[in-house]
Parts: structure tokens; sequence; C-alpha cells
């Protein structure tokens, strides 16, 4: 996977799937979508908010499906943080493959107390 900021809001996180990301319909399988939305929300907004958030859970996420994934072009998630507060940190974006948009999310990371 790739991680990068397209500006100071968005960041943007590639993943270039191979065979075993493909479901029996012989396109990207929705649970590998899913799971780049989860793992984009903590590295984009750790870009955008310019701290770590290892150290901070999912709480909640939303998805549409808007159109099946091309298993044979990259697959990038960009991310905005809508709000940071204390403990929560509100996302959301799109899964695109190039001018095709695959899904819309949105979701809450909590951030987690020092051990």
């Amino acid at each position: 996977m790739l991680v990068r900021l397209d500006d100071t809001e968005h960041a943007r996180v590639r993943m270039f799937p191979e065979m075993i990301h493909r479901n029996m319909n012989d396109v990207i399988h929705g649970g590998v979508i899913l799971s780049l939305v989860d793992v984009s929300m903590f590295a984009g907004a750790s870009l955008i908010l310019g701290s770590s958030l290892e150290r901070a859970v999912t709480v909640e996420v939303n998805n549409q499906f808007l159109t099946a994934g091309d298993p044979d072009r990259p697959l990038d998630a960009v991310v905005e943080v809508t709000k940071e507060t204390g403990r929560m940190v509100f996302t959301r974006g799109l899964v695109v493959q190039e001018d095709d948009t695959v899904a819309s999310f949105s979701g809450i990371l909590r951030k987690l107390s020092a051990a």
C-alpha cells in the first residue's frame, strides 16, 4: 500500500489488487474494499492531522458499494477528516479507480487513553 497527502484536506491510500483479492465473479471482493476503507481512515487521518492514530479504534463505518472494483487496476481510498474532538475523529471518503467511484464511506475513530 502507498499513502500520501493529495492536499491539506485529503489523503490517498492505494492498494494493488492481486488474484487473492478477487471473488467468484472475478471482481474485487467487498471485504477487501471494506478492509481498505478501515485501514485508510487511520492512515489518511494520521497524515492529515499530523499525529499517529495507532492508539485508536474504529467505532463505526458506513459504506455504500456503487460499482464493482476492477481487479486489474489500483484501488484508492481518498479520505478527509470532517471533525476531530478530544477523543473522536470523524472521516469520510471515496474508494476510486481513476475516474470510477467504487464506494463511498464515512467512519468514526475513537482515540484511546495512554496505557
